[in-house]
């Protein structure tokens, strides 16, 4: 089953709602692009890809230096081509950590359906169900997270992860304890501010969460500031989680492992190498008795592939969605298997899930 053609799909979606809903703006549709992976016998397997702010640049970069480096290869060979890949990308090519997650998906959904497996279970088979928790996307206030929390709790969702605006600390706070009136004491919190304070204010924060009784402080602090998280983590009690924005995973990610730099690590099949690289990922954090929390994929076809990882290993809590989910799901075919707060993997060979392909044919701007 050797390769014989990478097809890429640049797309453009409608906007998010809301003019700040990534912080600093999302500057108007969002992009992503389409892999379509085919073999000499006749099989294929497509995955999407996230694309940053340009689906054109991505697709012609990605196209120029896979194409030539994947033509030929047996398929089935995922963890040579893994390595290999990384050599190459070392040397010349340099793609962002999103450019190779959908090459390896595409891989890995061709072999399970050769073996006849639902992916989750060729990859090692941990668990059927996975709790879900929603992850907001930044709002305008304290009001508008706390009715957004009472909405998740509502849908009987497991947890809510609060992307605050990061502008100041005092609002912040406000809003974290707005959303702690609201859901009560009960319900699983979490905070991701993504990296917008100072030692100090992330400190102030950090121990007001715990006070609040939230879960998790996920990168308060930027992943690569690795003596300050690692003072940050000595120094509160609540789990700080962070390097998901690490490139090159799992090597970059060892260091922060071995010293216990944060209290648990991040991965997912979009950012950090594929199925490959976050497998890696999370089977070293398991041998230093460490979670690997699944970081949200955004697009839903990556997130049905994120959902089979969180079906494969144990050392992950829950199935992250970003909220609302339905301007997420371009591209599957159908609903993501999430009910009352659980999502249930399935048990058909490969990924499970279609992929929509005429909303696809309809996004397209340019097939690379």
């Amino acid at each position: 089953m050797r390769i014989a053609a990478l097809d890429i799909r640049a797309c453009r979606l409608p906007p998010l709602p809301g003019a700040d809903s990534l912080r600093g703006g999302t500057g108007g549709a969002m992009d992503c692009v389409v892999y379509t992976l085919r073999t000499d016998c006749g099989r294929e397997a497509a995955m999407l890809g996230f694309a940053g702010r340009s689906a054109l640049g991505t697709a012609h970069t990605a196209a120029a230096s896979l194409r030539p480096f994947l033509a030929g290869r047996n398929a089935l060979d995922r963890e040579a081509i893994w390595h290999d890949w990384r050599r190459a990308d070392r040397w010349w090519h340099h793609l962002p950590i999103f450019g190779w997650g959908p090459v390896d998906a595409c891989l890995w959904i061709l072999a399970a359906e050769a073996a006849g497996q639902p992916l989750w279970r060729y990859i090692g088979g941990a668990r059927a169900e996975v709790p879900v928790y929603a992850s907001s996307l930044v709002l305008d206030g304290p009001d508008a997270y706390a009715a957004e929390a009472r909405a998740v709790q509502a849908a009987g969702m497991a947890g809510y992860k609060i992307h605050p605006p990061g502008h100041s600390l005092h609002a912040d706070i406000e809003i974290h304890r707005a959303v702690r009136d609201a859901v009560g004491d009960g319900f699983a919190l979490m905070s991701d501010p993504v990296q917008p304070y100072t030692f100090d204010e992330a400190l102030r924060l950090g121990r007001e969460l715990e006070r609040l009784g939230y879960l998790w402080y996920e990168e308060p602090l930027p992943d690569e500031a690795m003596g300050a998280l690692a003072e940050l983590t000595r120094t509160l009690d609540i789990p700080v989680v962070g390097t998901e924005v690490l490139a090159k995973h799992p090597y970059s990610v060892a260091d922060v492992v071995a010293r216990r730099v944060v209290d648990a690590v991040r991965a997912d099949v979009s950012w950090s190498g594929g199925v490959t690289g976050a497998l890696k990922t999370a089977r070293l954090a398991e041998a230093f008795h460490m979670n690997c929390e699944i970081h949200t994929a955004i697009f839903h076809p990556l997130e049905m592939v994120n959902l089979h990882l969180c079906g494969a290993v144990q050392n992950n809590t829950f199935f992250e969605l970003l909220w609302p989910m339905e301007p997420f799901g371009f591209g599957l075919a159908g609903a993501l298997p999430v009910a009352q707060g659980v999502a249930r993997l399935p048990e058909t060979p490969g990924l499970g899930a279609a992929l929509d392909r005429d909303a696809i044919e309809n996004a397209t701007l340019e097939v690379v």
